[in-house]
């Protein structure tokens, strides 16, 4: 056996055992960042939320868990210059459709700002912005937002859900309410929140 013979086969092994491992981690499931559906039970600091597929989510609420509460708005509410959420699916004509819009209060003006890939609904983005301009058609609204490195055209209809946030607390937090919790895997694969939008008056959360 040549030299370059004993070099090469030893590499050949080490990669045949490395290409399974290597695309096992790829084929891995990202970890969720949230979680949406009904809460289940509260026990102590633990809530488990029955998430829209079906699966029981235990959640340990952290000791400085934020909880906002989600209720109804109203398209006419939503003005230029007004900071806003849409999440966004692409249109038949090019122009981003909005699914859900949130009003954010004064207070949390600038949360998240920006646009990124969402995963509310399949090819789903999430714009955090300001409204620049707002023209009103039978149809709805188009708004055009813009954010810190770009802006975006959204068609919302009447028939979109617009939401806006008030004050809550840990107390909402009850079996039967509807929520989007924000999640983080913990090192002993267990879940914590830190952040938990709560849906009043029989209301979920659309985002």
């Amino acid at each position: 056996m040549s030299v370059r013979s004993a070099l090469i086969r030893p590499l050949v092994v080490l990669a045949m055992v490395a290409a399974p491992s290597v695309l096992a981690i790829a084929q891995q499931a990202p970890v969720p960042t949230r979680v949406r559906g009904t809460i289940e039970s509260v026990d102590g600091n633990v809530i488990t939320v029955k998430s829209r597929s079906g699966e029981d989510v235990k959640l340990h609420m952290t000791p400085d868990l934020r909880v906002v509460g989600v209720v109804k708005a109203q398209l006419s509410d939503v003005k230029v210059g007004s900071f806003i959420g849409a999440t966004t699916v692409p249109g038949p004509d090019g122009v981003p459709k909005a699914v859900e819009v949130h009003i954010f209060p004064e207070d949390m003006r600038g949360t998240g700002e920006g646009s990124r890939p969402y995963d509310l609904k399949p090819n789903s983005s999430m714009t955090n912005a300001t409204v620049s301009e707002s023209v009103v058609s039978n149809d709805g609204h188009t708004l055009m937002v813009k954010y810190k490195g770009g802006e975006k055209k959204v068609d919302v209809t009447p028939d979109t859900p617009v939401v806006t946030f008030v004050p809550a607390d840990k107390s909402e937090l009850k079996a039967g309410a509807k929520v989007i919790a924000f999640m983080k895997q913990l090192a002993d694969g267990s879940f914590e929140t830190s952040r938990v939008s709560v849906g009043r008056d029989g209301i979920t959360p659309p985002m």
